[in-house]
């Protein structure tokens, strides 16, 4: 039953981040077109609820769906299993939350 779970959490992460990604890329392009410097980019972004949600529901689909994927990998190649690849899986989601959590949050509000 956990693994269908996990299954599911995953696929509806992907749903999730199909339309982040394209409004990231979408931005970005954007950006680049327009001539935007680093400054002035990082000067629209400071104290914006807006992008802090969207990247925030980024950051987090994100790492719940890349831990999971790793946790496949790990225990189709690496032969991880029981406790020790759970503990993997968190580590890795912890781990990828906290870096982009910190990124989000230097952009946003630092």
């Amino acid at each position: 039953m956990l693994s269908l779970r996990l299954y599911m959490l995953q696929r509806i992460t992907a749903l999730l981040m199909a339309p982040l990604v394209l409004g990231h890329l979408a931005t970005m392009i954007y950006a680049i077109q327009g001539g935007l410097s680093a400054a002035e980019i990082l000067g629209r972004t400071q104290g914006s609820v807006a992008w802090f949600l969207f990247y925030g529901l980024f950051v987090i689909a994100v790492s719940v769906h890349g831990a999971i994927g790793l946790r496949t990998v790990a225990y189709e190649w690496g032969g991880l299993k029981g406790a020790a690849l759970e503990a993997f899986m968190w580590v890795v989601g912890v781990g990828l939350f906290a870096l982009g959590a910190r990124a989000v949050w230097a952009v946003t509000f630092a």
